[in-house]
């Protein structure tokens, strides 16, 4: 059998329609495919591959690794220097009461976390989100997810939850001092790169500490360095109680963390002891990975030009099926006119060599967030295509 006859036998699907490329190595901002094929890869793996895939730093850090250890204890036990390294590597990165890391293996499990910390740290139940926001898949995640249409089959799912909408101010009034906590992502990714407007981060963050409920802001997907700053919300003049991130972090590797301060962290360690555990959370050689992606990320500078390279991906990519493009940094929306146009695109895009996608609360508008060692020459490439592909696409409508 092949491995895509073995791919659809043996392996559980998520959809009727997955893409089906068929990959044999990445490196850089390119995929290869069995076949010769090469696409430029516009989505980083949903935020991952900040670094590129396989960063020569980040391969060696794993092979070191590897060298030494891997897994030897459920997490917490053992004194193993990879997740101390990088703890401190990522709280010298923020502000100083943000000085507790605890590590997972994914986004979700970092949701998870937080949830569980901020009901035991206050002793309240209610949880705040937001509307057409993305939290992960797990039952505690997706009960703070925004979109009914993926919570309804599940359900009951967590008690005790409610939403508000991203940038409307007269909803922070519902968060009150029965409120736990508050989750909502720096800049709403699945919703279609939506962005803080009118204060409306300040404000949630002085509402949540009037009725002191615990700010969690989840950057797994716009944290390390994806809109230009280490930490979006430095863009915002706020600090959370509660910071979530994964994806980017790892450097292609699966590791995720939730950040607090040690005072609220430390509610963990009693009345239950153990009062959150993980196995394979901080594996060393993720951690080393990550190590070495922070390190990437400020020793080559790779901040330095997000914000031009955006700029010069809104500046090629200009077409009258091209309704707006809303980014911070270089995690872009390009918004089309309806699903069938963008999905028609994306298709031939694929064919033409450059892989990009659409979001799940905004079906409209094409993802656009390449590893950030992206070169202006690919972004060039890149536009090219994706506008070749708008032509093609419509061509074939007619």
């Amino acid at each position: 059998m092949s491995m895509r006859q073995l791919f659809l036998k043996h392996q559980a699907q998520t959809s009727d329609f997955p893409l089906m490329i068929e990959v044999e190595r990445a490196e850089g901002v390119y995929m290869y495919g069995t076949e010769g094929q090469r696409y430029l890869d516009l989505i980083s793996g949903i935020g991952v591959s900040n670094v590129g895939h396989r960063h020569p730093k980040v391969l060696s850090a794993i092979h070191e690794q590897l060298e030494k250890y891997m897994h030897l204890m459920v997490y917490g036990e053992f004194v193993q220097a990879p997740q101390a390294k990088l703890a401190e590597a990522i709280c010298s990165t923020l502000p100083e009461r943000l000085n507790n890391v605890y590590l997972l293996n994914s986004g979700t499990e970092a949701v998870e976390g937080a949830l569980k910390l901020a009901k035991r740290y206050t002793g309240r139940t209610e949880l705040i989100s937001c509307r057409n926001a993305y939290h992960g898949s797990t039952q505690g995640a997706l009960s703070v997810n925004g979109s009914e249409n993926f919570k309804n089959a599940y359900r009951p799912l967590l008690p005790d939850v409610r939403h508000i909408q991203y940038n409307v101010l007269p909803d922070l009034q519902n968060i009150t001092h029965r409120t736990a906590a508050v989750i909502v992502e720096t800049v709403q990714g699945e919703a279609g790169v939506r962005i803080s407007a009118n204060g409306y981060l300040k404000k949630l963050r002085h509402r949540c500490t009037e009725v002191g409920a615990l700010l969690i802001l989840d950057e797994i997907q716009c944290g390390f360095g994806r809109t230009g700053t280490f930490w979006a919300f430095e863009q915002f003049g706020i600090e959370p109680d509660i910071l979530l991130c994964a994806k980017g972090m790892g450097g292609g590797m699966p590791i995720g963390a939730f950040i607090a301060p040690q005072e609220i962290m430390a509610v963990f360690k009693n009345d239950p002891i153990l009062g959150h555990l993980t196995t394979f959370g901080g594996h060393p050689v993720s951690c080393a990975a990550s190590l070495a992606t922070l390190q990437t990320i400020q020793e080559e500078n790779l901040l330095e030009n997000v914000a031009q390279k955006a700029e010069l991906f809104k500046k090629l990519l200009v077409h009258p099926r091209i309704k707006e493009i809303r980014n911070c940094g270089l995690m872009m929306a390009a918004e089309f006119e309806s699903f069938e146009v963008l999905k028609a695109v994306i298709d031939r895009a694929i064919l033409n060599g450059v892989l990009t996608d659409w979001f799940l609360f905004c079906d409209n508008s094409m993802r656009i967030a390449p590893p950030l060692t992206i070169t202006e020459k690919q972004i060039r490439e890149a536009c090219q295509v994706i506008l070749q592909s708008i032509e093609e696409a419509l061509a074939m409508q007619k």
